[in-house]
């Protein structure tokens, strides 16, 4: 059996916003404030270690509503002050917590 490989860009954000209960627009206007982690080609695909982000991206906005620019400093911090160790385990953390949240809680925010 191989491993599965979570940097491998497979997920297209269609995918991404019926994971996390989210409009493709609402994803799609996160992408556009340069939110996403950056894709240069054409049909842009996402890995799992993106989609942990994403999910990241969609918490702040939705649930503690922060701006775009709060948003881009929060992940500015954790690129230039965290190792791939420690991001990891923040965003494992994140994502415990917003397991406990339902998608009745996490509503859809059309504008940031």
């Amino acid at each position: 059996m191989a491993l599965l490989d979570n940097n491998k860009d497979v997920l297209p954000l269609s995918s991404i916003a019926e994971l996390l209960t989210a409009k493709v627009r609402t994803l799609k206007m996160y992408e556009e404030k340069g939110l996403l982690p950056h894709k240069k080609e054409l049909k842009k695909l996402y890995s799992i270690n993106d989609v942990n982000i994403i999910s990241f991206v969609h918490y702040l906005a939705s649930v503690k509503k922060i701006n775009a620019n709060g948003i881009k400093y929060i992940l500015e911090m954790l690129e230039s002050n965290m190792d791939e160790k420690n991001k990891k385990e923040f965003l494992d953390i994140v994502e415990k917590k917003l397991e406990k949240l339902s998608g009745v809680e996490v509503k859809d925010v059309e504008v940031i």
